[in-house]
């Protein structure tokens, strides 16, 4: 699979851009068109993954419906529209003896993508490798095997609508986990892994691994809600920060609030006003009804309707909360003083910080970038949302004029 998709990613790069263009929209026409099969696979996974005992969160995640199908293929047909970064130029220098030095933007090569329960993943990450040029193998977990296959079907099937090549989009069909051992020990074979999952799944591919890894990492985000917070705007972007939707990365996990905030209690009550179980440290407690927080709390993605609150004495507080339990995906503050935020914006140690606004525009179609790979917390390469420009590097370009070192 390796050597054809390598094959096909020598293609891809050469490839015009309208050609690829037009080759997502037809993926996106296909993926329109196969909306019943893609229901039919879909309800055979959710109904083996109820049966199996699936937490609400995942089941939630596997979910998909006409409405999601049409935004899977509307997501398609976005990256289509999005600027192509490869050949963009990155900078020009002359040197001194008339050598033009350019750095360039190409594809990455081959990626692999290794991700869990979400089937929009299939079409996403096939979309955004396509579009930059990149051939790429995917494996899905084995809860939605068959919304994957389906997914793909129809994907590849507007490809080759279009004259792609299908090897630039390849599934691994088992669910065999040793085709995820074969994937981290394909150095040479695969230029990049990317997997997106739980922690078990990213620490076993970060442990294993061969090839370059691009990492997303669990959800642990906060929002502090500043002594100066405006009380309506505070209530409004917790509440939707952590039950929008509570099983994206994106969701708010603590919630930390500022001693010298006025009211306190009226956000505790707004939380589970709206179905979210709160578990508090000893001076939450001492104002609301609710549950303690224990120590794994602080530590945990919960992807579901629960939250962790804590009182804090400032920003330093706040900061070093985050800096010791945080996961570097995305953090926020609520507040009406600038200085105060351009300080956390700063200083806080994340992919995204955000000033009076919800994590749960942590999403690379909120950002403009369409659909996203992931959300990358490391510090290499890419990070934040990463789209087309995340899946391209650089070479090096020279033009001389008969040049030499002698």
């Amino acid at each position: 699979m390796a050597t054809d998709a390598r094959h096909a990613a020598a293609w891809l790069a050469q490839t015009p851009t309208e050609h690829r263009r037009a080759a997502l929209r037809e993926a996106a026409s296909a993926i329109r068109a196969a909306v019943d099969t893609i229901l039919a696979a879909n309800a055979a996974d959710m109904a083996k993954a109820e049966a199996n005992g699936l937490s609400p969160a995942m089941l939630d995640r596997l979910r998909l419906d006409a409405g999601r199908v049409a935004a899977m293929a509307d997501g398609v047909a976005i990256v289509a529209t999005l600027a192509d970064p490869v050949g963009e130029v990155i900078d020009t220098a002359t040197r001194p003896n008339g050598l033009v030095l350019s750095r360039v933007r190409v594809p990455i090569g081959v990626i692999g993508i290794i991700y869990e329960s979400r089937p929009n993943v299939t079409a996403d990450a096939a979309a955004l490798c396509v579009m930059s040029g990149n051939a790429v193998i995917l494996r899905g977990g084995s809860e939605a095997v068959e919304s994957n296959a389906a997914i793909h079907h129809a994907f590849c099937a507007g490809l080759e609508a279009a004259g792609v090549p299908a090897a630039a989009v390849q599934r691994i069909a088992t669910t065999d986990r040793a085709a995820v051992g074969a994937m981290l020990a394909a150095e040479g074979a695969i230029d990049l892994i990317i997997p997106r999952g739980g922690k078990s799944l990213v620490a076993r591919v970060q442990a294993e691994a061969r090839v370059p890894v691009l990492a997303h990492l669990d959800g642990i985000n906060h929002i502090f809600v500043h002594a100066s917070a405006d009380p309506s705007m505070a209530e409004a972007i917790v509440v939707d920060a952590k039950m929008r939707r509570t099983g994206v990365c994106g969701a708010m996990e603590t919630l930390l609030i500022d001693s010298s905030y006025p009211d306190p209690a009226r956000l505790i009550a707004a939380l589970t006003a709206a179905g979210c179980e709160v578990r508090g440290d000893d001076r939450v407690r001492a104002l609301a009804s609710v549950g303690p927080a224990a120590d794994a709390d602080w530590d945990t993605e919960y992807l579901e309707a629960i939250c962790a609150v804590a009182i804090v004495d400032d920003l330093d507080a706040a900061l070093a909360h985050i800096a010791r339990h945080g996961s570097r995906h995305t953090d926020a503050i609520v507040t009406t003083d600038a200085g105060v935020a351009e300080r956390f914006l700063a200083e806080v140690d994340s992919a995204i910080a955000l000033w009076n606004a919800s994590t749960q525009f942590a999403d690379g179609s909120e950002f403009g970038l369409g659909a996203e790979i992931g959300i990358a917390t490391g510090r290499l390469h890419a990070r934040g949302p990463v789209a087309l420009e995340g899946l391209t590097t650089y070479k090096w370009i020279g033009r001389g004029t008969g040049q030499v070192r002698g």
